[in-house]
Protein backbone atom coordinates (compact mmCIF):
# COMPACT_ATOMS: atom_id res chain seq x y z
CA UNK A 1 0.00 0.00 0.00
CA UNK A 2 1.66 2.98 -1.04
CA UNK A 3 0.62 6.00 1.59
CA UNK A 4 1.39 9.88 0.25
CA UNK A 5 2.07 11.54 2.88
CA UNK A 6 3.58 10.92 6.37
CA UNK A 7 1.79 13.26 8.58
CA UNK A 8 -2.36 13.46 7.57
CA UNK A 9 -3.58 16.09 10.19
CA UNK A 10 -1.54 17.59 13.09
CA UNK A 11 -2.63 19.84 16.06
CA UNK A 12 -1.02 22.83 17.48
CA UNK A 13 -2.35 23.40 21.37
CA UNK A 14 -3.22 27.00 21.96
CA UNK A 15 -3.64 29.04 25.33
CA UNK A 16 -4.87 32.15 23.80
CA UNK A 17 -6.99 31.01 20.69
CA UNK A 18 -7.37 34.39 19.24
CA UNK A 19 -3.91 35.39 19.61
CA UNK A 20 -2.65 32.21 17.72
CA UNK A 21 -5.27 32.43 14.95
CA UNK A 22 -4.07 35.96 14.19
CA UNK A 23 -0.48 34.97 14.27
CA UNK A 24 -0.77 31.56 12.28
CA UNK A 25 -2.86 33.61 9.47
CA UNK A 26 -0.33 36.42 9.18
CA UNK A 27 2.42 34.38 9.19
CA UNK A 28 1.06 31.96 6.45
CA UNK A 29 -0.83 34.89 4.72
CA UNK A 30 -4.47 33.07 4.51
CA UNK A 31 -7.55 32.35 6.52
CA UNK A 32 -7.00 30.37 9.84
CA UNK A 33 -11.12 29.16 9.70
CA UNK A 34 -12.46 28.64 13.48
CA UNK A 35 -14.61 25.65 14.59
CA UNK A 36 -16.01 24.45 17.58
CA UNK A 37 -16.08 20.80 17.41
CA UNK A 38 -17.54 19.23 21.18
CA UNK A 39 -15.53 20.94 23.75
CA UNK A 40 -12.65 22.21 21.17
CA UNK A 41 -12.16 25.09 19.58
CA UNK A 42 -9.68 24.59 16.37
CA UNK A 43 -8.91 26.81 13.22
CA UNK A 44 -8.07 25.19 10.33
CA UNK A 45 -5.08 26.29 8.44
CA UNK A 46 -5.01 27.18 4.97
CA UNK A 47 -4.22 23.96 3.59
CA UNK A 48 -0.95 23.30 0.97
CA UNK A 49 -1.16 21.87 -2.36
CA UNK A 50 -0.39 18.64 -0.40
CA UNK A 51 -3.24 18.16 0.75
CA UNK A 52 -2.23 17.59 4.08
CA UNK A 53 -3.23 20.26 6.93
CA UNK A 54 -3.80 20.97 10.75
CA UNK A 55 -5.01 23.35 13.30
CA UNK A 56 -4.70 24.98 16.34
CA UNK A 57 -6.82 23.87 19.10
CA UNK A 58 -7.85 24.76 21.80
CA UNK A 59 -8.75 22.15 24.48
CA UNK A 60 -8.41 20.43 27.84
CA UNK A 61 -5.59 18.54 28.42
CA UNK A 62 -3.56 19.94 25.77
CA UNK A 63 -1.08 22.47 26.41
CA UNK A 64 1.50 24.45 24.38
CA UNK A 65 5.15 24.69 25.22
CA UNK A 66 8.48 23.77 23.71
CA UNK A 67 8.81 20.57 24.66
CA UNK A 68 6.44 18.91 22.40
CA UNK A 69 6.90 17.37 19.26
CA UNK A 70 7.96 19.38 16.21
CA UNK A 71 6.49 19.39 13.26
CA UNK A 72 7.12 21.43 9.90
CA UNK A 73 4.82 23.76 8.10
CA UNK A 74 5.42 24.28 4.30
CA UNK A 75 7.52 27.49 3.96
CA UNK A 76 5.89 27.94 0.33
CA UNK A 77 8.48 28.88 -2.46
CA UNK A 78 10.99 30.28 0.01
CA UNK A 79 10.26 30.09 3.33
CA UNK A 80 11.97 33.45 4.22
CA UNK A 81 8.79 34.80 3.40
CA UNK A 82 7.35 33.25 6.11
CA UNK A 83 10.14 34.03 8.33
CA UNK A 84 10.01 37.85 7.45
CA UNK A 85 6.18 37.92 9.16
CA UNK A 86 7.10 35.90 12.27
CA UNK A 87 8.07 38.80 14.32
CA UNK A 88 5.59 41.60 13.34
CA UNK A 89 3.00 38.61 14.07
CA UNK A 90 4.37 38.63 17.76
CA UNK A 91 6.54 35.59 17.22
CA UNK A 92 10.58 34.68 17.35
CA UNK A 93 12.97 33.58 14.73
CA UNK A 94 15.18 30.92 17.11
CA UNK A 95 16.99 29.59 14.11
CA UNK A 96 17.47 31.77 11.11
CA UNK A 97 16.28 29.56 7.38
CA UNK A 98 19.68 26.95 6.58
CA UNK A 99 20.35 25.07 4.20
CA UNK A 100 19.36 21.08 4.97
CA UNK A 101 21.29 19.78 2.77
CA UNK A 102 21.81 20.11 -1.51
CA UNK A 103 18.82 17.43 -2.26
CA UNK A 104 16.62 18.29 1.14
CA UNK A 105 16.29 22.65 0.63
CA UNK A 106 16.07 24.41 3.76
CA UNK A 107 15.01 25.02 7.50
CA UNK A 108 14.56 26.96 10.23
CA UNK A 109 12.99 26.85 14.04
CA UNK A 110 10.51 29.39 15.03
CA UNK A 111 8.39 29.89 18.28
CA UNK A 112 4.87 30.92 17.69
CA UNK A 113 2.69 33.37 20.35
CA UNK A 114 1.93 29.80 22.35
CA UNK A 115 5.32 29.48 23.10
CA UNK A 116 5.50 26.01 20.43
CA UNK A 117 8.43 25.76 18.56
CA UNK A 118 7.55 25.31 15.00
CA UNK A 119 9.34 24.00 11.74
CA UNK A 120 9.56 25.74 8.40
CA UNK A 121 10.54 23.95 5.53
CA UNK A 122 11.02 25.00 1.55
CA UNK A 123 13.44 23.73 -1.12
CA UNK A 124 14.66 27.23 -2.11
Amino acid sequence: MSVPHTIVWFEIPVKDFSRAQKFYAKILNGEVVEVQMGNERMGFLPRGENGVSGAIIETEGLQPGKDGTLIYLNGGDDLQNVLDRVEAAGGTILRPKAPVSPDHGFSALIEDTEENVIGLHSMQ
